[in-house]
């Protein structure tokens, strides 16, 4: 048996300093942890200050680095701790580095992942591809649906994005393949008005482009344009609309703020003009692909929801009439064929 003697010596000697260590690591990490904390919130409320509608990049950027500093820190002064701690309970760390480096490489060939997320993490950061507050869209391989929304959180291993419905989706660094930024410098607001067929061309780019001129000089608009909106001509044709395009130069993440607020503009500038809009007036995002609204699609052909029976009107299902017969007046029908009863 120990002596107490031995066990009180040890207790008064490396046992009081066991809980010092220990003590001084749980306080030392809640300093790092309150002081980080204090530094982003100040890197926050600078940003604010400055009575900007977005964020700047050195804001994001200070924002991101520091949630990576805070937490690296964190890791040093636990891996600091363990060694202290395995010394004084008189383990020889000098021995432990044959040991080590067996273990190093089982981990790196058990924990490839982590390494790949840190090491992803880490260009992410020196690299400013995206910071926290920036409307990003992540493409992860065998993941259908990417993963939008603005930035919470960015670690060297995970990132945290919060989507319009409110979803927190966290990413491990290593799993994203493409980040798209939406809120990078300056954003694009693409709106595609359908226009039927048989209204001028040029009358209707012109009413588009008086719409842009009137947005452009309201306060409410001015402040998220950095360009008039400029009309970009016929961008499809189809059987019986074409589709004109316009476009606006808007702050970064603002683009769809800025698309719906000229949807209604246009809506209801042409309806005063006596111009009844098609089925879609949609909005496209800076890929190119529309608003996943029940709008016309990029072909330029309205959903089935609006589409009209052979009399030219469309019945209360929204759907063409199933018969294709001849109405009365003895019109043929699709088939080329007049009606069983012969009539005109």
């Amino acid at each position: 048996m120990v002596p107490l003697t031995s066990v009180g010596r040890w207790a008064r000697g490396n046992g009081l300093e066991i809980v010092l260590l220990v003590t001084g690591a749980i306080l030392l990490t809640r300093c790092v942890t309150w002081l980080g904390a204090r530094i982003t919130a100040r890197i926050d409320a600078s940003a604010q200050e400055a009575d900007a509608l977005v964020r700047s990049e050195a804001s994001k950027h200070r924002h991101a680095l520091a949630q990576v500093i805070t937490w690296a820190t964190l890791v040093v002064i636990y891996c600091v701790t363990g060694v202290a701690v395995a010394a004084r309970f008189g383990i020889p760390v000098s021995s432990l580095v044959a040991p080590a480096a067996v273990v190093a490489v089982a981990l790196g060939f058990g924990a490839q992942r982590i390494i790949q997320d840190i090491l992803a993490g880490f260009f992410i950061i020196t690299e400013r591809q995206y910071g926290f507050g920036d409307l990003v869209r992540l493409s992860m391989p065998g993941v259908p649906d990417n993963a939008t929304g603005t930035v919470e959180d960015v670690t060297l291993r995970v990132t945290t994005v919060r989507t319009a419905d409110g979803e927190v989706v966290i990413t491990p660094n290593g799993q994203i393949t493409q980040v798209t930024n939406l809120s990078r410098d300056w954003a694009r607001a693409v709106v595609d008005v359908p226009v039927p067929a048989a209204v001028d061309v040029n009358r209707v780019s012109e009413l588009l482009r008086m719409i842009g001129d009137e947005a452009y000089t309201e306060r409410d608009l001015r402040q998220l344009l950095l360009d008039p909106p400029a009309v970009m001509g016929v961008q499809s044709i189809d059987v019986d609309h074409f589709q004109v395009r316009l476009v606006a130069r808007t702050l970064p993440g603002k683009q769809f703020d800025v698309g719906r607020l000229l949807r209604a503009r246009i809506a209801a500038g042409l309806r005063r003009e006596g111009i009844h809009l098609q089925v879609g007036l949609d909005t496209a995002d800076p890929s190119g692909t529309a608003e996943p609204s029940g709008t016309a699609d990029r072909s330029g052909t309205a959903e089935p929801s609006g589409t009209a029976d052979r009399s030219g009107t469309a019945d209360p299902s929204g759907t063409a009439e199933p018969s294709g017969t001849a109405d009365p007046s003895g019109t043929a029908d699709p088939s080329g064929t007049a009606e069983p009863g012969g009539t005109e």
